[in-house]
């Protein structure tokens, strides 16, 4: 007798996030678990330069490699979840998720709570070998498939190590409603739920472009409604901080992305086809979501020590800023040249933080940057911080740095590679220690950019214009994607679309950034979101653990865009 297929629940999935990095609010699970209903809580610790952090934690002790934060968290947060039918899914196991799982376990047992524990492990490439020398980490980013196996086996927690950051949602979500694998549309829902969800509370409004609107003083963390067809609605828990509005939502989105493709490990996502519309207060609803097969490799993030740097921050103080700059340099590199080695890397910037006839010394002075980096320790160390000291009693007017400088610190380089799918090992370890293989995707799909849409009919206007910041008709959020930094504009309103669309080139974007002037950068077009995105190859150097640059994830260059000044329509001011 053929036996009908399971129907999938008809409720929407209610699914949470308590942490958007290793280090987020602390209280954040507890305050998810009694803020309102939810079926599952998730938590995102993982991050590129993390990885580092752990590998060198478990150069230590090869028994760490994971956030120690996240059990702190379930000394109260295990009771909570366990009164309350809430099941908790984590990439906490950073390097060691079979460790965090025993220790989880260990905490249950101390704190008498029973809960059945799973892990899922083989994203952790290392023992691969034929990566550059020196490799400290190599972890695979796994899709959803082990998390679903875990889920459907009963377990109460679930810790991962390198997944994707939205498979932690789309993996729950497949396994509640019974999704396969080719379900692309509907995973990709997910998927770009779990995008929005994965960095906290910026879908509430943290980080948000206009946030003077609104009450951000704390804000509340995410969750989402997610249906049977893929779609989700984006809220908060009631009378927490903070608001989900489209804007916040749009700003997520498009918070370190690319193109209309948005690849993972299980589909990819097409961004060019998510509709946002208001579902009422605090509600945003997602959906029309087309998904496509994954490509046919999975993105390997590799880490290793690139090498040691040390910098110096030399105050410049009221007048020739620019004279007293000059000489600081030529007896700095005059003492590289005393000591016989000069460091590979030496880089000089001088910001002009100085304001004239200033009112305080602090509004007075410039300060002067200097950042060496070299394989060796001793290049960065004593050469500089001897140098530095010693020109205290003979060099500009008014000499002083900002702090000691030091010996020198190591620094990270991250990289990606790819490796075919299915050469990785993808298993879910259940609760009872079966051990469950995760098939890869059976239909893949290159990987090539989607041909940008029309751009919009541009606006019409008398030509009047005025000269004002960029930000006052568009928003932006900006990120880092290894050595690349993603910048997302979007606007606000169909007539300023159809301006940003056709005056935001990538040339204009150059001239705007002039430190992207020299570097590849690539513009996507979204209309749904009436939003260009763009990628600036090499602006972070090797990553941000490398500290290339001042601001070395990138997080404020959306912003440092936004307020440069350019000629704008009146009819839009």
């Amino acid at each position: 007798m053929t036996r009908p297929e399971p129907q999938p629940p008809t409720a929407p999935l209610r699914i949470g996030n308590a942490s958007g990095f290793y280090g987020d609010r602390f209280g954040a699970l507890e305050e998810m678990l009694t803020g309102g209903p939810l079926d599952i809580l998730t938590g995102d610790y993982l991050a590129e330069l993390t990885m580092l952090i752990l590998g060198r934690d478990r150069l230590k002790d090869p028994g760490r490699g994971y956030a120690k934060t996240f059990l702190r968290q379930l000394e109260t947060g295990l009771g909570l979840a366990a009164e309350r039918g809430v099941r908790i899914v984590t990439n906490a196991g950073g390097l060691n998720p079979a460790g965090l799982a025993d220790a989880v376990r260990e905490l249950a047992e101390k704190v008498g709570v029973p809960v059945r524990v799973a892990h899922v492990e083989g994203d952790d490439l290392l023992a691969r070998g034929g990566w550059p020398d020196g490799t400290l980490t190599a972890n695979a980013y796994l899709g959803g498939g082990g998390i679903a196996e875990c889920l459907r086996a009963g377990a109460d927690v679930v810790v991962t190590g390198r997944v994707t950051d939205a498979a932690l949602v789309s993996g729950s979500a497949a396994a509640h409603f019974g999704w396969r694998p080719d379900d692309f549309d509907r995973l990709a829902g997910a998927v770009v739920a779990g995008h929005v969800l994965e960095c906290g509370t910026q879908a509430t409004g943290g980080n948000y472009a206009f946030f003077g609107a609104l009450d951000v003083r704390r804000p509340g963390f995410p969750l989402a409604e997610i249906a049977a067809d893929g779609s989700a609605v984006i809220t908060k828990h009631p009378g927490t901080g903070g608001a989900v509005t489209t804007g916040t939502v749009t700003a997520q989105l498009l918070y370190e992305t690319t193109g209309a493709r948005y690849a993972g490990p299980d589909v990819t996502a097409r961004l060019d086809t998510v509709r946002l519309t208001e579902d009422g207060p605090d509600r945003v609803r997602i959906d029309g979501v087309r998904g496509e097969a994954p490509p046919p490799t999975l993105k390997t993030g590799l880490t290793r020590l690139g090498g040691w740097r040390n910098e110096v921050t030399f105050v410049l103080t009221g007048l020739d800023v620019d004279l007293k700059a000059e000489l600081v340099r030529e007896q700095m590199e005059a003492a590289f040249e005393a000591a016989g080695r000069r460091p590979a890397e030496v880089d000089w910037r001088l910001a002009r933080t100085d304001h004239p006839d200033a009112a305080s010394e602090e509004e007075a002075s410039a300060l002067l940057r200097l950042v060496v980096r070299d394989p060796d320790q001793d290049a960065v160390g004593r050469v500089i911080s001897g140098a530095a000291v010693e020109l205290a009693l003979g060099s500009y007017p008014g000499f002083h740095v900002t702090a000691p400088p030091g010996k020198g610190a190591p620094y990270g380089v991250f990289e990606a590679a790819y490796v075919p799918a299915g050469e990785v090992t993808h298993t879910a370890v259940l609760p009872d220690g079966r051990r469950v293989n995760v098939e890869p995707p059976s239909t893949t799909r290159e990987l090539v950019r989607k041909v940008d849409p029309p751009l919009p009919e541009p606006l019409e206007h008398d030509g009047a214009v005025r000269r004002a910041p960029l930000g006052l008709v568009a928003g932006a959020r900006s990120g880092d994607k290894g050595g690349a930094a993603n910048v997302g504009v979007w606007a606000r309103t169909e007539e300023a679309w159809r301006w940003l669309a056709h005056e935001l080139t990538t040339e204009r974007l150059r001239t705007l950034l002039p430190e992207a002037a020299g570097l590849p950068v690539e513009r996507h077009v979204l209309p749904n979101l009436r939003a260009l995105n763009f990628v600036i190859d090499g602006l972070l150097g090797a990553g941000v653990a490398s500290q290339a640059r001042f601001d070395p994830q990138a997080k404020a260059v959306g912003e440092w865009l936004r307020a440069r000044h350019l000629d704008i329509p009146e009819v839009l001011l």
